[in-house]
């Protein structure tokens, strides 16, 4: 992720970082990680879209709905349907009149028209028998290969659970139950919810994502069905996997962690540097960047039916991270678009309602971090020729759904942006070949060529000047690291939780003395424990030796007792606390009565667990493991593509294009 310092992602061992805002810009961050001992940075941060009778077929209709609106023509209304609902003769002559007006074969448009005629009809039914009945409507969106010509509705009532819709889809449409997710209004269904409760409304879209095939498709042998179940239980399982995994990686950003062991995520600016984050938005932020990171993952594995969920619950992290920060980092700008474009390989671009507002928000958002012209990116970076990238897939974007709304020539002009920024970007391979003779990885020598203008010598002092200055930055932020430890181990010396020392030396900017200053102004925060004891936990009763020592510094039993029995006989901390307060422990940390007169207990069943634990840490480092292996080692990957996918489909629809010039001429 990137702010508006223009982080990016670097690391050191231990860690991993994301990238956010003004990637390359100067406004965002990044992942940076590494594995224990390992002392590599890493760092965070298709293809025909259907037949050409089929996208043709979609810009009729969007084009003819736009004719009627212009001309207020209602088709469930007569001349163009009698008082039995079907077909006027008025039709035949509008058919006549747009086909005319469009080039196109006049039984073609005919027959276009009648079909959005009876949905019309369909749709005021539906209202109708809404209002009298409560009985809502909800178009289903079936997987690409289940897609008939005919639209797929469902009648309910919104007060079923989403576990009921679910099944209510999955036997109407022929699914297993388990193997679906269904996404509405841009969330995935909470099962144990109602549909009210999710803002499900009449007349609602519903997109189906299919983990599994269904078992007639499948039912060639008992081995190939049985493989099928288990792919499908694997990637339910994958996804549960991503979220445990993500939730402790956020959690460990939270505490102090040894970071030549532990594997944990921070967040850094685009030269590898820690940036710091409000602690009201790290934890938001970790999980948006961390599932964004996730759904790229499957993106390049063309997985897009796994991908979206993952997408879909980092736009929700990101919402959380205030708007101040969404309008300076460009991570949530290439979130759009990777929205955008997910739903449109699984081709339900017609799902996204608001796949123009996605597309304008992260037009805005890149303009934001790069800069007028980009101007701001080039001063920071020197060029901006890597991130033209992003602007490609934008323009390629906006092009298309363009086409899908019947505006060809807006269509025309994003996909023509879209050419040249293409012709500007390929990269000759012979270069790239040349440049991993010197030793540089495929990926560095395609943003290198791209930042250098395709100046074979150019990029390869600009990889060698990048790899010197990331391992520069990693020395500097391992004795950064290194230092805070030292100071929350002469914190936790002292008798403090590292909870606490971490807590204070945040506040104090690093500076051991004032972090002291504030625990000792503060002792409730010495509560911050690992894990924080509450009104039922039993307080040690304590030693008389510890009293002992506190009368002697001139502090008065009772309260030396009470004050042992507040800090667990820490003696330290008790003598600190009392000295700083006059004597007299503050109100906020006296113990209710019943909890003086209690006694520790000590459980059994303490030890009973202990073979529980050490399976549920190893699930838990595999839930940690798959996370890491997803963040990428360079910290620009998001802007590494080959254009592979991008020059097809830009053939594919500058072609639909032409065809709609051609019959209009």
């Amino acid at each position: 992720m990137k702010t508006n310092d223009g982080p990016a992602a670097s690391g050191h061992s231990g860690s991993r970082r994301g990238r956010s805002g003004g990637r390359g810009g100067g406004a965002g961050e990044g992942w940076r990680r590494g594995a224990p001992d390992s002392g590599s940075a890493w760092s965070c941060r298709l293809l025909r879209a259907g037949s050409d009778g089929m996208a043709q077929k979609k810009y009729l209709q969007a084009k003819l709905t736009q004719f009627l609106r212009e001309d207020k023509i209602q088709l469930w209304k007569p001349p163009y349907t009698d008082e039995n609902k079907d077909v006027g003769l008025a039709l035949k002559d509008l058919a006549s009149r747009y086909s005319n007006k469009l080039g196109c074969c006049e039984n073609e448009v005919e027959k276009i028209i009648e079909e959005i005629r009876c949905k019309a009809i369909e749709r005021g039914t539906g209202n109708e028998n809404y209002k009298t009945t409560g009985i809502a409507t909800i178009e289903v969106f079936l997987p690409s290969r289940l897609k008939k010509d005919k639209k797929n509705v469902l009648e309910t009532r919104l007060h079923i659970s989403g576990r009921d819709l679910r099944s209510k889809i999955a036997e109407t449409f022929g699914f297993q139950e388990n193997y679906i997710k269904i996404v509405i209004n841009k969330k995935l269904l909470q099962l144990g919810k109602s549909l009210q409760e999710q803002g499900v409304t009449h007349n609602v879209k519903a997109m189906v994502l299919e983990l599994k095939q269904s078992e007639e498709d499948v039912r060639k042998t008992s081995q190939e069905e049985e493989e099928k179940q288990n792919e499908a239980d694997l990637k339910e399982k994958q996804i549960q996997r991503t979220k445990k995994g993500l939730e402790i990686l956020a959690k460990r950003a939270e505490m102090v962690v040894d970071p030549e062991t532990t594997p944990y995520l921070d967040i850094a600016n685009q030269t590898g540097r820690s940036i710091r984050i409000p602690p009201s938005q790290k934890k938001a932020l970790m999980l948006a960047m961390g599932y964004h990171e996730k759904g790229r993952a499957f993106l390049k594995r063309k997985e897009y039916g796994i991908a979206l969920p993952c997408l879909l619950d980092a736009d929700r992290y990101f919402c959380e991270c205030g708007r101040e920060l969404l309008d300076t980092v460009d991570n949530y700008a290439v979130l759009q678009l990777d929205i955008v474009w997910c739903y449109f390989r699984l081709e339900q671009l017609e799902c996204l309602d608001d796949a123009e507002k996605k597309l304008g928000l992260a037009q805005k958002c890149l303009k934001n971090c790069y800069g007028e012209n980009h101007q701001r990116l080039v001063h920071i970076k020197g060029n901006c020729g890597k991130e033209k990238v992003l602007f490609l897939r934008l323009y390629l974007l906006q092009g298309i759904r363009n086409y899908h709304s019947g505006n060809g020539e807006e269509a025309r002009e994003y996909l023509d942006k879209a050419r040249l920024l293409f012709k500007e970007l390929h990269i000759d391979p012979s270069k790239v070949h040349s440049l991993m003779q010197l030793g540089f990885t495929p990926q560095e020598a395609r943003l290198a060529l791209r930042a250098c203008d395709g100046n074979v010598d150019h990029a390869a002092i600009h990889i060698s000047n990048r790899r010197e200055e990331l391992a520069q930055i990693r020395r500097e932020e391992k004795e950064k690291k290194r230092r805070r430890m030292e100071n929350i181990n002469s914190l936790k010396g002292m008798g403090y939780s590292a909870r606490a020392a971490r807590q204070a030396l945040h506040q104090a900017g690093g500076n051991l003395d004032e972090a002291l200053k504030i625990l000792l102004g503060n002792p409730h925060m010495w509560w911050l424990n690992d894990s924080a004891p509450d009104a039922s936990s039993p307080h040690e009763s304590p030693s008389q030796k510890g009293i002992d020592q506190l009368v002697y510094m001139g502090f008065d039993a009772a309260v030396a007792e009470a004050a042992l029995r507040v800090f667990r006989g820490n003696v330290q901390l008790a003598a600190q606390t009392l000295a700083h307060h006059g004597g007299s422990l503050p109100p906020d940390l006296q113990l209710p009565e019943e909890d003086v007169s209690s006694t520790p207990s000590t459980s059994p069943s303490d030890s009973a667990g202990t073979s529980s634990a050490s399976t549920d840490e190893d699930m838990d480092t595999e839930a940690v493991n798959e996370i890491l292996e997803d963040i990428p080692e360079h910290e620009e990957d998001y802007l590494d593509s080959t254009l592979e996918d991008e020059e097809i489909i830009i053939a594919e629809y500058l072609s639909y294009v032409e065809n709609i010039r051609s019959a209009t001429d």
